[in-house]
């Protein structure tokens, strides 16, 4: 089986993706496609920590292979789903030539449609199969944009069309100013900092904490405070404390165990990479070359509500990278109306979260006590994703 697809004109671009194919049905259930953020954080966090199939056993490495053990939560469970390494540099993806461009927000929509296009001309059985796309933090500046250029491409001829039905975000980036000034009235309902402080903050820099005027000293002072109380706080998870990740007991030990296991010569012998193709294999590369040129991924969604796409957008209420009020307030700047309103959604007798639902055929949806992506509450995620990719209510 292929594990890269070519693009552009002389197919430079060497885009690796992993392939799982649904347990239930794959030649009924839904194709996604799934990006993870950064930009630069390679697909493999997606199929090994939040949504897949497989993760790896959390033991103390001692030089030998980390091992994979199944999970019980993937999405897999109800559809098909390709994890893509993106922008090239990510992951295993890689250049033949020196680039010429730099990958961009807008470069990647057009990239991946062509990825997309060339997927299901090779796999053309996926062909009718309905498509959804996907993603979580920095993918919220992409995915909104790639269903835009998905959705144009269909009208134009000669290309079989793309049966894009829908897309789903959790904890998406959509404007860094929004997001980021959500992050102080966050940590004072979260009891992070006190309330007079909370208060100060909102009457000396105005709702304006992220680009604060630099001769507003007062504030500058302020926001300085508020950064000492959360200085130790692990933002994507606020109940784990900051550690070493080099240490066993560290939660991120588990995502060096993957830079252990795809860096491997076995391992990447049996993913089929092309030997020399990239250095070291990084899972977050974070000097990735790339021009952040969506400022805002909110006009995107205006529009792929008025072409009809429904789309699911979660919250782990415990992120802080993202919080929950940012996501809201560009929600609510849509204007929609609000055609089921806020509510618990249940597992069994227990509360799993609250949603609500908009006349744009949006849900927003909490997930209790989740962070900043699923892994951190998988099996509510995961039947949170099956709920509504059925067309269920959560």
């Amino acid at each position: 089986m292929d594990r890269y697809i070519g693009i552009g004109e002389e197919e430079e671009v060497q885009l690796f993706y992993y392939f799982i194919k649904s347990e239930r049905n794959p030649e009924q259930d839904p194709l996604l496609l799934w990006l993870s953020g950064g930009p630069g954080c390679s697909s493999i966090s997606g199929l090994l920590y939040e949504n897949g199939p497989l993760t790896v056993k959390r033991e103390v490495y001692n030089g030998t292979l980390p091992s994979l053990i199944s999970t019980s939560y993937s999405w897999t469970k109800v559809s098909s789903i390709i994890y893509l390494d993106q922008p090239v540099g990510t992951g295993f993806s890689y250049s033949r030539t020196q680039l010429v461009n730099k990958p961009s927000d807008s470069g990647e929509a057009k990239r991946i449609t062509e990825f997309l296009q060339k997927w299901l001309g090779k796999h053309q059985e996926f062909l009718s199969n309905s498509l959804y796309v996907g993603g979580d933090s920095y993918s919220g500046m992409v995915v909104p944009a790639l269903v835009q250029e998905i959705s144009k491409g269909n009208y134009l001829c000669c290309k079989p069309p793309i049966n894009l039905q829908g897309y789903v975000l959790g904890n998406p980036a959509a404007e860094v100013r929004n997001d980021y000034n959500h992050r102080i009235p966050y940590a004072h309902g979260m009891a992070l900092i006190s309330d007079e402080l909370y208060e100060s903050l909102k009457r000396i820099c105005k709702g304006e904490y992220e680009v604060v005027d630099p001769h507003n000293t007062e504030c500058l002072k302020l926001v300085d405070e508020y950064q000492k109380c959360i200085d130790q706080i692990f933002r994507a998870f606020i109940l784990l404390s900051k550690c070493n990740k080099h240490s066993p007991d560290c939660y991120e030990y588990r995502y060096l165990l993957s830079t252990y296991w795809a860096n491997d010569e076995s391992v990447q012998m049996a993913l089929q990479i092309i030997k020399d193709s990239i250095g070291e294999w990084i899972r977050c590369y974070r000097e990735i070359p790339y021009t952040r040129d969506i400022k805002s991924s909110i006009p995107y969604h205006m529009n792929n509500s008025i072409n009809g796409y429904p789309s699911l957008i979660f919250s782990g209420d415990h992120d802080m990278e993202v919080p929950f009020l940012g996501t809201q307030a560009w929600i609510r700047s849509l204007n929609y109306s609000i055609t089921e309103d806020w509510r618990p959604w249940m597992i069994g007798d227990q509360i799993a979260g609250y949603t609500r639902t908009y006349a744009n055929k949006m849900t927003f949806a909490t997930i209790k006590g989740g962070g900043h992506t699923p892994e951190y509450k998988p099996e509510e995620s995961s039947i949170m994703f099956q709920r509504w990719i059925d067309g269920q209510p959560l």
